[in-house]
């Protein structure tokens, strides 16, 4: 059993969290009901833990986790307070849910971290909201909330603590440091200093390996930076650009006769650029100073005036392309050391300006905290936003339950909610998966819970049996799924009813009778309100982002070849570029969905099709690459055609086709009559084929 057991949970961290909940749940229930004597404070200093400690997911280490549950202590008191004066009437009650229910799960749009505490807020809230109405009882309510809270906050410290994740800023600095090795075996490579290639095949596994761990679905939903504030944005920033990075050094590894090549000035500022993503990971180790973005913008600058001080004549295309590659790679290392800089509050170089930042990938850097948050909260006040779709749907689903079971005189309605809360989820499809362990478990547990009512016992017994079942109970849920927990959970909250009040073995029939009310109630809710959830939005929004991105490369190529002025295309791509991100953030509040899409890889797509077009027309002349206007139209014409069949297959739901190629790349020549803006046909095709293979990796 116990190897099983460690099997299912290594390290044992699960049947801790359910050991410490329930000595706590026990303590406070005990000390409430048996040495102070009050039954009415005993149910809220044992729920307070079951919302706090079990239906909520707080990360950090346990001296973070306790602060953060004093925190909450206030907001609990409201909740529990609002839900106690509003139960004097059921239409009363069922608007406070609505109201209240909505506004708690909305404020998940914050982050995951918000998230996590919203599930163990509603419930502070439908526990007081049904009769009887006793407003006289309220200051033994909130001792009850306020000794639960203080126990938990103890027991995170000192009482078989979670040990503290792995932060991702950890995370990141172990992928940078894996970028930067490989960037300097590529400079070594091309400085034909020996092995180079080969310590770069030897790298690359395990720093693409360190650079995945990032994507949110290898995460934990509260261990991803998705919060509203800049230093989550920025490292959100960074470890897409990271992974860019390393599927562009990936892909030079696999043409190996590339790093065969020697090319100096290129190796010169690779090698400046893995200095710099260097220091960028000893900060994020908290091994050195802040990354500065001179350094990088300093090689780039001199690199770019070396080679226009050289005539392209002759060259070998070869070297013509790892030259624009070289300094692609370092231009997305000054993007990297930059979103690193805003996570460390820096300034993004030591004389930039807020107007510098915007618009642009970093408009929030000099955004201040309260201005990012409400920039969050009104860019989601809208029905296309996923998080106010989940919140509407929750608080809809809640108010009907609390409606009907007042109307209905639902016997412990409280059940009717709390299997609501249950049992609902983001999608409709996802709901009906809890719809059956949730009735089954619950039927099981309600007939051993009837028999054990219908035994007549000293409630002492109860007592004794009950740290027992919260015990297995607790531990049963993450480990062997929801039926069980909500078997296991129906004899709990039969003896927990049993020791307040005179009971007998009619409640379970109760039980079950209010769950499966429940149930049905939250399958409907989710069948008609936003029934796709939120993977559906951020479909839409990533389809439209990217055939944004078909738009600007026919754009783009179309100034630098014809010179004419840059059209409406990059303006409206930044735009559907930021409520991309918006939808993505919340998506990453949610738990881990099955396979699919990268949603990192597709934004990232995005997003190099916006700042390399904007690269390339600050830097390219235009009109100078009219002589080849028309093989360039058939390379953009490939290019943006896969972004808008990628943007199709999104906007249709069907991922496995998301990334599929449409032939390989066309053939082109390279003319020999541009003169210096061979360079730029280079950084122009340089930038295609990086959008290629882009695309190539939106499978998730």
């Amino acid at each position: 059993m116990l190897a099983w057991l460690r099997r299912r949970d290594p390290g044992l961290s699960t049947v801790r969290r359910a050991a410490r909940i329930t000595v706590v749940a026990c303590a406070g229930f005990y000390l409430s009901r048996y040495v102070l004597g009050n039954p009415g404070m005993a149910p809220y200093a044992l729920f307070t833990v079951i919302a706090l400690g079990l239906l909520s997911q707080i990360s950090g280490s346990p001296g973070q986790r306790a602060r953060t549950l004093l925190g909450v202590l206030p907001v609990g008191w409201v909740l529990v307070t609002l839900g106690t004066l509003l139960s004097f009437n059921t239409w009363a009650a069922a608007a406070g849910m609505f109201v209240l229910g909505f506004l708690v799960s909305f404020a998940g749009v914050g982050g995951p971290r918000l998230v996590g505490l919203a599930a163990g807020g509603q419930l502070l809230y439908i526990l007081p909201c049904f009769p009887p109405y006793d407003p006289g009882g309220l200051g033994w309510r909130l001792a009850g909330v306020t000794l639960a809270v203080l126990l938990l906050a103890g027991a995170e410290l000192v009482l078989w603590p979670d040990a503290t994740p792995v932060p991702y800023r950890t995370r990141l600095a172990t992928a940078i440091a894996g970028l930067s090795a490989c960037l300097t075996a590529i400079a070594d490579s091309w400085s034909e200093v020996p092995g180079g290639r080969e310590r770069l095949a030897a790298l690359l596994p395990e720093a693409t390996e360190a650079a995945d761990a990032l994507r949110p679905s290898r995460l934990p939903p509260t261990q991803r930076p998705a919060s509203a504030g800049k230093r989550d944005r920025a490292l959100s920033s960074a470890a897409g650009t990271v992974r860019l990075l390393l599927g562009r050094v990936g892909d030079l590894n696999a043409e190996d006769e590339h790093l065969a090549v020697a090319v100096p000035a290129a190796a010169e500022l690779v090698r400046v650029a893995a200095g710099c993503a260097g220091t960028a990971a000893a900060w994020l180790r908290g091994e050195g100073p802040v990354p500065d973005t001179t350094t990088m913008s300093a090689a780039l600058q001199t690199f770019r005036l070396r080679r226009m001080g050289t005539d392209p004549e002759g060259l070998p295309p070869e070297r013509l392309r790892l030259g624009s590659l070289a300094l692609s790679l370092g231009e997305w290392v000054l993007s990297m050391v930059t979103a690193i800089r805003i996570a460390a509050g820096a300034p993004i170089h030591p004389d930039s300006t807020p107007a510098e930042a915007r618009p642009g990938p970093f408009w929030y850097a000099y955004e201040s905290t309260r201005r990012l948050w409400w920039h969050r909260l009104r860019e989601n006040l809208t029905p296309r936003s996923v998080h106010f779709q989940g919140a509407l749907r929750l608080a809809a689903a809640l108010a009907a339950a609390r409606l009907l079971s007042g109307i209905l005189d639902v016997s412990h309605g409280f059940w009717v909610l709390l299997t609501v809360l249950t049992v609902l989820r983001t999608s409709a499809a996802a709901t009906r998966s809890t719809l059956r362990p949730a009735l089954v478990g619950t039927v099981i547990g309600s007939v051993a819970a009837a028999g054990l009512l219908f035994i007549p016992v000293d409630p002492m017994w109860y007592a004794l049996l009950l740290p027992v079942l919260m015990l297995v109970g607790f531990a049963a849920g993450p480990l062997l799924g929801l039926g069980w927990s909500q078997g296991f959970l129906s004899v709990t909250i039969a003896l927990i009813f049993a020791q307040v009040s005179p009971v007998d073995w009619r409640l379970a029939e109760t039980r079950v009778l209010d769950v499966a009310f429940g149930a049905v109630i939250g399958v409907v809710i989710g069948l008609f309100a936003w029934p796709r959830g939120a993977s559906g939005e951020l479909h839409r929004a990533a389809g439209i982002f990217l055939a944004d991105g078909a738009r600007v490369v026919r754009d783009t190529v179309d100034v630098l070849a014809h010179g004419r002025q840059p059209g409406a295309a990059l303006p409206r791509a930044r735009s559907d570029g930021m409520l991309a991100e918006a939808s993505y953030a919340l998506f990453q509040s949610e738990p881990a969905h099955p396979g699919g899409v990268d949603w990192q890889a597709t934004l990232v797509a995005g997003h190099h099709a916006v700042r390399g077009a904007e690269a390339l027309i600050k830097s390219c002349p235009t009109g100078g690459l009219l002589p080849c206007v028309a093989e360039l139209t058939v390379s953009t014409a490939d290019v943006a055609g896969r972004y808008e069949h990628a943007a199709l297959a999104l906007l249709l739901h069907d991922p496995a086709t998301a990334a599929a190629a449409n032939g390989g790349p066309p053939e082109l020549a390279w003319p020999d009559d541009l003169g210096r803006d061979l360079y730029h046909l280079a950084d122009l095709r340089v930038w295609l084929d990086g959008l290629r293979d882009d695309l190539g990796r939106l499978a998730g």
